[in-house]
């Protein structure tokens, strides 16, 4: 039995391989575009030599890895709030920056770049893939270009936010409701009867709603950048609190007159029936409806006072940044902005899986008397009474694949026929100037070199003096940790550490990955499951190259009194294909490479002088291939201010003379004319 098995396992291992190649649309399923937003016109992209072919891309846009945001038959079915036209649409897609996509074998709806149909537990699901935040596209003079593994335009917070007026609506209206059912059954897929419908949508919306209300931010992100961690740290946070904790801090929530805003009736009966050990997504929003009720003893508190109240339960997600792009991830010792996580071993694994979470796997984590569990054995919890189970929809099998599939992506050339050539007198002048002024934290690496290994420089917050929200809220956010109190959890220095009844959330991401990491697919068989995870996990050992090593650069080191110190930095690495990548800095406030040469302006600095833009429009894909970004003048798109926490634009200013080297010196600014020769030079990498 088992031979058959490990044979059947080896023979879909082969099929899958030979399946990746199935889909090879001749323009990678990309389209043009007419009259877009922005009044974008654009012919059929095309694509630069990046080391992938036409299957390696759709591929990697349509692969699942187990996101599922709402069933796949309200996807289809969904109309907008204010018309009939369907929410699927790609002038849908278009207007929150994703890229719609033409028919083909892995994408039958015609689902734009990084949205995929997810099976979990005999259902369909709309989802995202990786390429939903890390595929790019620019444009210039009507020709697009396309670029796989650059960072995402996208403006998932508007997406969803739009999402949920179409489902509210859609559930509030009669008749918009009646032609949601009747379409989604008439799909013939997972609904067969019009109260099945009507209680799922009630259900979905509630989700959305809670989704979109916990993670709710006073700094607006706007396109091209997300809080990620944020809005995963709160997704764990949903699935890890108990009642007994969430009870505790409704009772001490005060309101802004610092008056509790909740009586023990009230939070009593907006607590009954919740689940004593793991609330939920489901029961989150059970929670969320009570709270906004004025019906028994509901307490109707007032949007400002729910947002108040889920600062006592959860995290502000504020820190938003660019999406990373993912050339040379496989070759690099850290990863993420701050270098959170180490990528040796199956780091990647427990990495990606994370973002799942964020993505929205289906998270069915349980609690359950005494049993074995490697899951409970690996987050910690092998002592405790109950233990969580981790069972969910992440796909660990197609993010070992995913990932493995990085590995040949390269960094992509500067397209010299359509962005006009580079001056290479002037790029050797600033090669120099680049040896002098950058190459100690940015190295130089070969974009074909199979072996590389890309070493990212951490540079403190004291250091480089960028935005400081994503690092220190990496550090400082915590949360209740319910079953995982009392747990130890390992740390990089000093040995464990014993989680409290709060705890900085990354310790508890940390936990609960592993559990997911190690625990089998509950839509496999139960032999079949073992021997998948068993594959994936030796495969995410054995095929990565990448060793345990410590971080180098400047950073502030860990110690037993403060063992997360060293995030409180940033990542500088390679910079090649770094001309495709705009906006710039990590929390992309500034537009263009050139405007990054510049200083920040600040009190007392000549107003005749040249200085970054403290506010700027983004939103558009046009390319200004002269100051080498996007351009931020001239129409009506999201107006990025710099000027709050989470958008400063100050910092990094080494081109301008005001930040000093990893050695302590400050180099002289750089002339315009040296300016101009630094860019010219950034092309070429």
């Amino acid at each position: 039995m088992c031979i058959l098995v490990i044979t059947s396992m080896c023979i879909t291992l082969i099929i899958g391989k030979i399946y990746q190649h199935w889909d090879d649309h001749p323009d990678r399923g990309a389209i043009a575009i007419t009259s877009g937003e922005f009044g974008e016109d654009f012919s059929t992209p095309v694509y630069l030599d990046q080391g992938w072919d036409n299957s390696d891309s759709m591929w990697f846009y349509n692969t699942t890895q187990g996101s599922n945001l709402i069933p796949y038959d309200f996807f289809l079915a969904l109309e907008l709030a204010d018309s009939e036209e369907k929410f699927k649409s790609d002038k849908i897609f278009h207007k929150y920056r994703y890229l719609p996509q033409a028919k083909s074998f892995f994408n039958e709806d015609a689902l734009a770049v990084g949205f995929t149909k997810d099976e979990y537990k005999g259902r369909d699901y709309i989802g995202y893939t990786c390429a939903a935040c890390h595929t790019a596209q620019i444009n210039y003079k009507g020709q697009a270009i396309r670029i796989d593994g650059g960072p995402a335009m996208a403006d998932m917070v508007g997406y969803l936010h739009e999402m949920q007026k179409a489902m509210m609506t859609t559930r509030d209206d009669k008749a918009k409701r009646e032609r949601f059912i009747n379409n989604v059954l008439a799909l013939d897929n997972d609904y067969s009867r019009a109260e099945e419908v009507e209680k799922d949508l009630e259900k979905w919306t509630g989700v959305i709603l809670n989704y979109n209300t916990v993670n709710h931010s006073k700094v607006k992100y706007g396109f091209s950048r997300l809080d990620a961690f944020g809005r995963i740290f709160n997704r764990v946070l949903q699935h890890v609190i108990n009642k007994d904790q969430a009870r505790t801090l409704m009772l001490i929530a005060t309101n802004a007159r610092g008056e509790r805003m909740l009586t023990p009736k009230q939070v009593d009966a907006v607590l009954k029936g919740v689940d004593e050990t793991i609330i939920g997504d489901n029961q989150f929003a059970l929670i969320l409806e009570r709270l906004s009720s004025d019906e028994g003893d509901y307490p109707n508190l007032s949007y400002t006072n729910i947002l108040r109240l889920r600062d006592y339960l959860f995290n502000e997600p504020n820190a938003p940044v660019s999406y990373p792009f993912l050339w040379d991830i496989t070759h690099s010792d850290y990863v993420q902005w701050n270098g959170i996580a180490g990528n040796a071993g199956a780091g990647p694994l427990g990495r990606n899986a994370g973002e799942v979470t964020g993505v929205f796997a289906t998270l069915d984590w349980q609690a359950s008397e005494p049993f074995f569990s490697l899951s409970a054995h690996l987050s910690g919890q092998k002592n405790k009474h109950k233990k969580v189970k981790f069972e969910s929809s992440t796909d660990l099998t197609n993010l070992k694949r995913l990932e493995h599939q990085l590995k040949s992506l390269k960094s992509p050339l500067w397209p010299q026929e359509m962005l006009g050539s580079i001056d290479q007198e002037q790029a050797q002048r600033g090669q120099l100037i680049y040896a002098n002024y950058c190459q100690s934290c940015h190295q130089v690496i070969d974009r074909n070199d199979w072996d590389r290994v890309v070493i990212g420089h951490m540079s403190s917050l004291e250091d480089v003096k960028t935005d400081p929200a994503m690092a220190e809220n990496s550090i400082n956010y915590k949360g209740k940790t319910g079953n995982f109190q009392g747990t130890y959890q390992g740390v990089d220095v000093g040995g464990d550490i014993i989680l409290g009844e709060e705890a900085p959330v990354a310790v508890i991401l940390t936990a609960t990955t592993r559990g997911v990491v190690a625990t089998p697919d509950p839509d496999k068989g139960f032999i079949r499951r073992w021997l998948d995870l068993i594959y994936t996990l030796a495969g995410s050992f054995f095929d990565n190259d990448i060793k345990p090593s410590i971080k180098q650069g400047t950073y502030e080191p860990d110690t037993t009194a403060e063992p997360f110190r060293s995030l409180l930095s940033y990542k500088a690495r390679s910079l090649n294909g770094i001309w495709a990548t705009a906006p710039y800095l990590h929390n992309g406030s500034v537009p263009t490479l050139y405007d990054l040469l510049l200083p920040k302006k600040r009190e007392g600095d000549p107003e005749d002088g040249r200085y970054r833009p403290d506010t700027f429009m983004i939103g558009t894909r046009e390319f200004d291939p002269k100051k080498v970004g996007f351009v931020y003048e001239g129409y009506e798109g999201f107006s990025f201010t710099t000027n709050k926490r989470g958008n400063f634009n100050n910092g990094h200013e080494y081109a301008a003379g005001r930040t000093p080297q990893p050695n302590g010196e400050i180099l002289p600014s750089l002339t315009e004319a040296e300016r101009w020769d630094l860019l010219e030079y950034l092309k070429t990498l």
